[in-house]
């Protein structure tokens, strides 16, 4: 592990099941454990899994200007927000380039969390909040098990949770899990119907273990960090930097991804202006230069990270994340690739190490393309 300065209180329960706490975001997080990593990917599209998201970074901004600055700062119209609910969005910088995603969460009148990744997020909060009647505070004492799955909500129900199976998408509440103060927001970053569960660091552990006690008779287990590569590449979820220029950079450009070019322009408000970028934002749309699209591979060998995209002999783009699904019985990827081959059924290979795979553009996401099992009701 490098350049560790967050440290979870999970993080010993990782290192007995394998994990040597890869860095992400500063925090040593599981991205491995000494078990199979199918199963943990089948529990959570079948069953439920839960995992240790704490590395996320959360940030609460109350006061009068609150609002302003998260308005200010992503794009989002963040008076539409209600308390107990949250909205997915977007941060740009002053070129209109995305730096960071969120999940802006209202939790009183004047009272905010904006969690976000590793991009410049708490950087962009900060610099709008310079002036403001407003207090900004990153809390790292904050843990995050993520618990993800089509039976999570019966699960919680069966643990006394109130109220779980009439939690809709994109809301939250404050209550109790085995006697722990917590927060249960029905969010998560699978495609699933799930739930993150907020909690103080020093009821983390405890949380966890009962989790694992009495999740085990279900089938219901702790999952690595990176079996969410496997997830959002079937679900369309980007993974900054990992699908942007920030890793597969432009001859002579500095680094910077459009919301057109990665698919995310539904995160701005419609008619919202004012925020960072917001005028370049605009500006680019229609000069895409490539385009986040899906690959669905003959066969079962996934595309390797970063495996290049072929056309006519030509490399034209770059597979970004691939995975093959046991239970979809599907080899799919997200790929960076050229607008005009961004169609359904254009023909292209996959360069792997091992040679050149058949493949197809195909739109994204591939699983649960309608969202109806996200947002399932009741």
């Amino acid at each position: 592990m490098t350049a560790s300065w967050r440290f979870s209180a999970l993080a010993d329960r990782h290192r007995a099941m394998g994990s040597n706490l890869e860095d992400w975001g500063g925090m040593g997080t599981a991205w491995t454990y000494d078990k199979d990593q199918t199963e943990e990917y089948m529990a959570i599209r079948t069953n439920a899994g839960f995992m240790d998201v704490s590395g996320l970074h959360k940030v609460h901004l109350v006061g009068p200007h609150a609002a302003h600055v998260i308005d200010r700062a992503t794009t989002r119209n963040v008076e539409k927000i209600k308390p107990g609910r949250s909205s997915y969005a977007c941060m740009l910088n002053d070129e209109g380039k995305f730096i960071d995603d969120c999940v802006i969460y209202r939790m009183g009148p004047n009272s905010w969390m904006v969690v976000h990744g590793t991009g410049g997020g708490h950087e962009q909060l900060t610099m709008a909040a310079t002036g403001r009647d407003v207090d900004v505070r990153f809390d790292d004492n904050l843990h995050d098990i993520s618990l993800q799955g089509p039976k999570s909500v019966d699960f919680l129900e069966e643990l006394g949770v109130p109220g779980i199976r009439d939690q809709v998408y994109f809301s939250h509440q404050h209550t109790t899990l085995f006697d722990k103060p917590v927060t249960i927001s029905r969010t998560g970053y699978t495609g699933e119907r799930g739930y993150e569960i907020f909690c103080r660091g020093q009821d983390a552990g405890h949380i966890w273990d009962n989790l694992v006690e009495k999740g085990a008779p279900k089938g219901i287990i702790p999952t690595r960090f990176t079996t969410l590569d496997m997830l959002r590449a079937e679900s369309y979820l980007l993974f900054y930097p990992y699908d942007n220029s920030e890793m597969y950079p432009f001859e002579n450009e500095k680094a910077g991804d459009t919301l057109w070019e990665l698919g995310l322009d539904f995160t701005v408000s419609p008619g919202k202006t004012g925020f960072r970028g917001a005028e370049e934002h605009y500006r680019l749309k229609g000069k895409e230069r490539f385009k986040i699209y899906g690959v669905k591979l003959d066969g079962k060998e996934p595309a390797e990270e970063g495996a290049p995209l072929m056309k006519d002999g030509k490399q034209v783009g770059v597979v970004t994340i691939g995975m093959y699904s046991p239970l979809n019985e599907w080899n799919v990827g997200i790929a960076r690739m050229p607008v005009d081959c961004a169609v359904d059924g254009t023909q292209m290979t996959v360069k792997n190490e091992s040679g050149e795979i058949k493949c197809v553009a195909h739109s994204l996401p591939f699983h649960d393309p309608d969202k109806k099992r996200r947002t399932a009701k009741g």
